[in-house]
């Protein structure tokens, strides 16, 4: 560990307070309806979005309106993608001539973007067209990005109304979502990357000479040998800028190129690498402004914010101690360790980045359901990778992804008022709401359905012999890709431990379905919780209400937090990253 390391990141943590007022400001005017500087371009543009696709803007939904609208709309998007997806072939701007994808593939991909997930079980290079990079997966980032945001809206709305019905028009709140916070600023962010090296263009892969031709063996069926000189090698490019932006600042992760945010031509340079970073936290922290401008209490948004800063404090602290200390098992094949590894972990890192921004962006990346790496995980050291591991599991709560970060909050928040109401006996309250049995009972069950179906999926696949077969490696870190795949999956971050081949039938599908559950089933309830808090009067505080403005309440919600996720997933975690960091220590490797 180095101080240039520590500063790099308590510069990073200092930019994002900066602009955390900022951006909650302007989601907040954006989505009241007040005027912002991009009025006069964007509101005729809305309107006419409006007249052409029949929308009322004036007219408000219940909540079961709005989750209504929001699943019609992403089933929607979804059969759109696998559709061109399966027909890309045949369609313009395909270059490569590159074929359709599998159905399995298909579906789990399409789902994937839906979802906000961005799962990759293929090469993008080498599967997608630039149709479907730009038509089928880019729209898909604005747009599961747009419904997040909407979603958070809806529920601030249910939290701050006072006897009232409806939370919002989802088809409103989406066009909000894509027109004033999404393109913008991925206009803008596009061009920087471009200036930074980030490839943008239509043209055919390259095919450069190579300057020592190489002479590849492959093993035939009876056995013998092939040799074959390789003596050029195809440079994969294509409007990979335009996607790359919005791939982070949506929260959504999936890049243009296999190798994610570690290839050149999507994060060439450090400065890409830090504005990569900044916009992934963008939005998800600016909603916690927007949280307490809305509900008339900042300091409770403030109070939010501090507890998931503290919790991303946390693992970036741990991830870095883990990586800058390297592996000790190093030492038993080199008697100068500290030789083979004089920087710590490099294993699976991009030098120009260095192990601190590769410790900052895998806690950002996961704490953000984002799932964008420039780091292998799988290469992580143990307790390196139980870090992002860990923050999937809390939920991805420690900002979060666009949207799904707040809402996902919440649901902590509500069991925090409930508890603090249990040890002062009273009814709990939240900014003046009565929370109710109702408002418990959905908050629970938003996060069993999450845990339930990792812990589930995680224990077939590693007792089946379709499950076992896509690890590479056995014992306890074969466990943790599995775990992980599950884990990310329903956590719709989208990063994994890449040791793990997931492109089977069993893999594609079962983990589409994870998908699905982690989206869909976990903000069903949550928007329950949304038109129940919306109908509830406001009761004034007394001498006995529990405040949620203060440390006390941020030292709470961490601890909820924290020992939800313990009590649930340490069996989990014992057996994976924790028994493989004993053995490391042991000296015993897999």
């Amino acid at each position: 560990m180095t101080g240039n390391g520590w500063f790099q990141i308590l510069l990073f943590f200092g930019v994002i307070l900066l602009i955390t007022k900022p951006m909650g400001v302007y989601l907040y005017r954006v989505f009241e309806g007040k005027s912002t500087w991009l009025d006069p371009v964007l509101r005729p543009i809305e309107r006419l979005i409006y007249r052409v696709c029949g929308i009322e803007e004036k007219k408000e939904m219940k909540w079961t309106e709005y989750g209504v609208a929001m699943l019609v709309f992403s089933a929607a998007s979804l059969l759109l993608l696998y559709l061109i997806e399966r027909v890309q072939v045949w369609l313009p701007w395909n270059p490569q001539n590159l074929a359709n994808v599998a159905p399995d593939l298909a579906w789990n991909t399409a789902v994937s973007f839906t979802t906000n997930t961005n799962w990759q079980a293929y090469t993008p290079e080498s599967t997608m067209s630039y149709l479907t990079q730009m038509a089928g997966l880019a729209y898909h980032n604005f747009a599961s990005a747009a419904m997040g945001i909407a979603l958070a809206v809806a529920v601030i709305r249910g939290v701050a109304r006072k006897e009232s019905s409806t939370i919002g028009n989802f088809w409103v709140d989406a066009t909000r979502a894509f027109l004033w916070a999404l393109l913008p600023f991925s206009l803008v962010g596009a061009l920087f990357l471009v200036s930074q090296g980030v490839v943008q263009n239509l043209h055919p892969y390259t095919n450069a000479a190579l300057l020592e031709s190489q002479v590849v063996e492959t093993k035939n069926a009876d056995g013998s040998v092939k040799k074959d000189t390789i003596t050029t090698q195809v440079i994969a490019q294509g409007p990979a800028a335009s996607q790359e932006v919005i791939k982070v600042f949506g929260t959504n992760g999936g890049g243009f190129f296999n190798a994610n945010s570690a290839h050149p031509f999507e994060n060439p340079t450090p400065l890409s690498n830090f504005f990569q970073m900044l916009l992934i936290f963008a939005i998800p922290s600016g909603l916690t402004y927007t949280l307490g401008r809305m509900t008339g209490s900042p300091r409770h948004g403030w109070a939010v914010w501090s507890a998931m800063a503290f919790l991303f404090l946390a693992g970036v602290v741990v991830a870095y101690s883990s990586e800058a200390r390297g592996n000790p098992l190093l030492a038993g094949v080199n008697t100068r360790a500290s030789a083979a590894q004089p920087g710590g972990n490099m294993e699976g890192k991009e030098v120009r980045f260095g192990i601190a921004n590769s410790a900052l962006f895998t806690t950002v990346t996961t704490d953000a359901s984002c799932g964008a790496v420039n780091t292998m995980h799988d290469s992580l050291t143990p307790i390196g990778g139980m870090v992002p591991l860990i923050n999937i599991m809390l939920g991805e709560v420690i900002f979060g992804g666009v949207g799904a970060g707040l809402y996902g909050a919440l649901v902590f928040v509500i069991l925090s008022v409930f508890i603090a109401g249990l040890m002062v006996g009273r009814t709990p309250e939240y900014l003046g709401k009565k929370i109710e049995s109702f408002d418990v009972k959905m908050a629970v069950l938003a996060i069993l359905i999450t845990s339930v179906t990792i812990l589930v999926f995680s224990a077939v696949g590693v007792v089946t012999k379709f499950g076992v077969a896509g690890i590479s490696n056995p014992g306890a870190h074969g466990l943790s890709q599995i775990l992980y795949a599950y884990t990310s999956s329903v956590g719709n971050n989208g990063s994994a431990f890449a040791g793990l081949n997931a492109n089977t039938l069993w893999f594609n599908a079962s983990l589409a379905v994870a998908m699905l559950l982690g989206r869909f089933f976990m903000v069903i309830p949550i928007l329950a919780i949304a038109g129940s808090l919306a109908a509830k009067k406001q009761v004034p505080q007394s001498l006995g209400t529990f405040p949620v403005t203060g440390p006390l309440f941020t030292v709470l919600l961490i601890s909820v937090v924290l020992i939800v996720g313990a009590l649930t997933f340490f069996p989990a975690l014992s057996l994976g990253p924790i028994l493989e960091h004993l053995l490391m220590n042991a000296g015993k490797a897999f």
